[in-house]
């Protein structure tokens, strides 16, 4: 019993930190490829009216919002990074703790990182994107600085507008926010949280 328990444990263990690397690996693909064959603000539709690949960065938080100094905000992104990294670290192996709550702060992880990676890095290695697809460079030569790049965002899901008639929000996008991966691992993530694994916040606490 006790062989077929740590069995279970170290398939747990291994599951969560792939679903980690996994969901960075996929998020930086998509951001590469999306940096190297497009131009700022070139977009192109996947389904219809209501789902666009549309390519823009973000200089501060997730789906396009900006809050103060670059640079706090990526070091406030390496302190959360780091505590997502011991805080999942010391509950992945925590029975006490659902599965589906330790694949929820994975991913909520894994999104974190996702984007400290072009914060970090972007500046430096890629030339700017206005008018043209970026290019790869030698380190130094991108468009900004350690610390100083920009989010990669892309995905555009316009699902419809709101009637004319409608105050303050006629005619308006219902759903104007461009994102990528990473933000939807942690938005997802956030919300699952939210929904079914609350308990497990507060009990983190009082622990």
């Amino acid at each position: 019993m006790e062989e077929t328990d740590n069995k279970s444990l170290k398939f747990r263990v291994y599951l969560v930190w792939a679903i980690v690397l996994g969901a960075i690996i996929i998020d930086q693909i998509i951001k590469v490829v999306v940096k190297l064959s497009m131009y700022l603000h070139e977009s192109f539709a996947v389904c219809g009216d209501w789902f666009y690949i549309y390519f823009t960065e973000n200089p501060g938080m997730a789906f396009g919002m900006e809050l103060g100094s670059k640079l706090l905000l990526t070091l406030f992104r390496i302190f959360a990074v780091s505590f997502l990294v011991y805080y999942l670290y010391k509950i992945v192996s925590n029975r006490n703790f659902s599965i589906g709550y330790v694949v929820a702060i994975a991913f909520i992880l894994a999104g974190a990182v996702g984007n400290i990676i072009d914060c970090l890095f972007y500046g430096e290695i890629f030339t700017d994107s206005v008018g043209r697809a970026a290019s790869l460079v030698p380190w130094g030569e991108g468009y900004g600085t350690f610390l100083h790049g920009k989010v990669v965002d892309m995905f555009h899901f316009p699902l419809f507008r709101w009637p004319e008639w409608m105050p303050w929000i006629g005619g308006d996008v219902f759903f104007s926010p461009i994102f990528n991966f990473a933000d939807a691992c942690i938005s997802c993530s956030v919300i699952t949280i939210a929904l079914f694994y609350n308990k497990y916040v507060s009990y983190s606490f009082r622990k």
